[in-house]
């Protein structure tokens, strides 16, 4: 029935061949249209690229053109400034080379007012001055622009500069420096007048390079800083500060450097624009942050994968469409021949089966014909066949339920034996083994002592199979339940019976589920460690928490164990090569125990590598619930 019902549910013959087919051309298909994708997106990228280069030559250029116009008009004032100086040189002169004494108010209305005086002195601070808001700036905060100018006081006379933003206010003015006779002192002379904004106006740098920017569909925002780092023109971001540490290191490194967009994920651009002139004390060059996005590039390369997928999606359903229409004629005996097969699978033995079509089909329905006929024969003996396994089984059933009851019985009788037997033995054994040890104090130092001590081990070998005898019998007996157990009182409890070994545990809070039978476990290893190590190995035992389950290792420095010893070690009555006589039951309790618990236990080195190092032998514990869970 369930295989009737499994054919039943398969889909018909002619959409597994579609299915193929599709298979088939599918990856041709996508191959091509993903060859043209790819294609496409390497050309957009391409294209993106170099329109990048365009913009950014394009605002060096424009730059550039825009300061050539700027200097020529401020060369032109060159005269005028050089002119004013010789005032101020005079009233240094009558001063007695005294700028404290001079009347540069007086000198300054000789200039019709125009022009402001500055008296530098050798630190490169403005000690006297006709503008108060500079009165006391220190250059040497600008050290390129104080080396300047100290070179002008040592060793230059007349040196006019550009039209700068003045420090205090940003006022366009026009700077000229000449030295006092005496060079002590660096005479500046600042001219402001309105026409400069307008000049500014018609000249623009922030115009001319927006003009470029916007050509660039993919540049989002422009800001512009001065050499000093200061933003010129654009808006506030919150990320200003390390913008404008981008900007004074491509301002010093002379360069274009790159940044990532942590606001929007695109592209940051520091594009330095270099128009500094050993002429000039004052640098004019600046640098040019380009913020590109990739929206634009993200959705044309959004319409790119549409248009290619829907090219895709058509041919996969016009070739469809084709091998359907094929495939249906060329199954349609195939489809016959089911019908056929389908009633004589639901009992109609004597369906004639109809074909048509190739000689292959001729075959199939020949083999059918056969097996229907075999069918029937094999059928009718299976009829004749019934009555008799019934019978059998009758008899079968009967001897089965009384060997059953014999079995429980010898169970039964068996666990009473082995409890008598353990009982009794163990108590033998106590016995046996508390006169050996009172005939060992008696007998101390006696030649016979020796002699002694043999019968007593072989009566702690018999006292220890006993246990190992009664625990995997407690083992099989008792039910698979377990419980949260405490894990640390457990540890304790065993640690507490080994006084005099050297045994390190730093507590834990974790329960497990287990039973009280955990605790051999714990009475295994330990054991070992202290009989296989010696008095002297140092024992360790860690818990390690691993979320659900926790991992037990109980590591020591004893001799270790050989690999080729460590498959068969939790075997029933496996030893090590150790000369130490053991049962052999001990770790095939533990392995018992720990995979009855749902856990899994194995044997390691405790130094990788080195099994002469010590033994670490580490088994996994599942979790009763959280830390402290009762």
């Amino acid at each position: 029935m369930a295989a009737k019902s499994f054919i039943r549910s398969s889909l018909p013959l002619m959409i597994y061949l579609l299915l193929v087919v599709l298979l088939v051309v599918a990856p041709v298909i996508y191959l091509a249209s993903y060859s043209g994708y790819t294609a496409a997106q390497q050309e957009l990228e391409d294209d993106i690229e170099e329109l990048q280069g365009q913009t950014e030559y394009g605002i060096i250029l424009a730059v550039n053109l825009v300061d050539t116009g700027l200097e020529l008009f401020d060369a032109s004032l060159d005269r005028e400034m050089e002119e004013g100086f010789g005032p101020f040189i005079a009233e240094y002169e009558r001063a007695g080379r005294d700028p404290g004494a001079m009347d540069l108010s007086g000198v300054k209305e000789q200039l019709e007012g125009r022009m402001d005086l500055y008296i530098i002195n050798e630190s490169g601070i403005i000690e006297y001055t006709t503008y108060p808001p500079e009165l006391g700036y220190d250059f040497k905060d600008i050290p390129e622009f104080y080396d300047y100018i100290t070179d002008i006081r040592l060793n230059n006379a007349f040196s006019a500069d550009r039209i700068v933003p003045e420090i205090a206010t940003g006022m366009l003015r026009k700077y000229a420096y000449q030295p006092s006779s005496d060079r002590r002192y660096l005479f500046e002379l600042g001219l402001a007048e309105p026409e400069f904004e307008e000049q500014r106006t018609a000249l623009s740098y922030v115009d001319a390079i927006r003009d470029v920017a916007n050509e660039n569909p993919y540049v989002s925002e422009v800001r512009i800083f001065d050499c000093l780092g200061e933003r010129i023109v654009g808006a506030a971001h919150p990320d200003d500060d390390r913008r404008m540490a981008m900007a004074l290191q491509a301002y010093r490194e002379r360069a274009i450097l790159e940044a990532e967009d942590v606001e929007t994920g695109g592209l940051i651009r520091y594009l330095f624009i270099d128009r500094a002139n050993s002429d000039y004390a004052s640098d004019v060059s600046m640098v040019v942050e380009l913020t590109y996005t990739t929206n634009v590039a993200e959705e044309m390369a959004a319409g790119i994968f549409a248009r290619h997928a829907g090219v895709l999606l058509i041919g996969l359903t016009l070739i469809a469409c084709a091998f359907a229409v094929a495939i249906h004629s060329l199954t349609r005996p195939v489809r016959t021949l089911v019908e056929d097969v389908d009633a004589v699978a639901r009992g109609d033995l004597d369906r004639p089966i109809r074909v048509s079509g190739a000689e292959e089909f001729v075959h199939l329905e020949r083999s059918v014909s056969a097996m229907v006929a075999s069918l029937k024969e094999t059928l009718q003996r299976l009829r004749e066949s019934e009555v008799e396994v019934a019978r059998h089984s009758r008899i079968l059933e009967d001897e089965v339920r009384a060997r059953t009851i014999a079995l429980e019985e010898s169970n039964r009788t068996a666990s009473l034996l082995l409890d008598i037997m353990g009982h009794d033995i163990n108590n033998a054994n106590n016995v046996a083994n508390l006169y050996s040890e009172l005939l060992l104090e008696d007998l101390e130092g006696e030649p016979e002592a020796e002699l002694l001590w043999k019968a007593k081990a072989g009566l702690t070998k018999s006292i220890d199979i006993v246990k190992s005898v009664n625990t995997i019998q407690h083992i099989q007996g008792r039910p698979g339940a377990v419980r949260a157990i405490d894990l640390d009182r457990i540890i304790r409890s065993e640690i507490e019976s080994l006084p005099g070994s050297r045994i390190s545990y730093t507590g834990t809070t974790v329960f497990v589920l287990a039973d009280d039978l955990l605790a051999e476990v714990f009475s295994n290893l330990l054991g070992n460690a202290v009989k296989f190590g010696g008095q002297d190995a140092e024992i360790a035992i860690q818990v390690e928490d691993h979320g659900d389950e926790v991992t037990v290792s109980v590591e020591d420095t004893g001799p270790g164990v050989p690999d080729a010893v460590k498959p068969r070690l939790f075997n029933r009555l496996s030893r090590g090569n150790s000369g130490v006589a053991g049962t052999g039951l001990g770790l095939y309790i533990c392995r018992t125990l720990i995979e009855r618990y749902g856990g899994k236990i194995r044997i390691d080195d405790r130094v990788p590598g080195h099994p002469g190092s010590g033994t670490a032998i580490r088994f996994s514990l599942k979790k009763a619930g959280g830390e402290g869970s009762p």
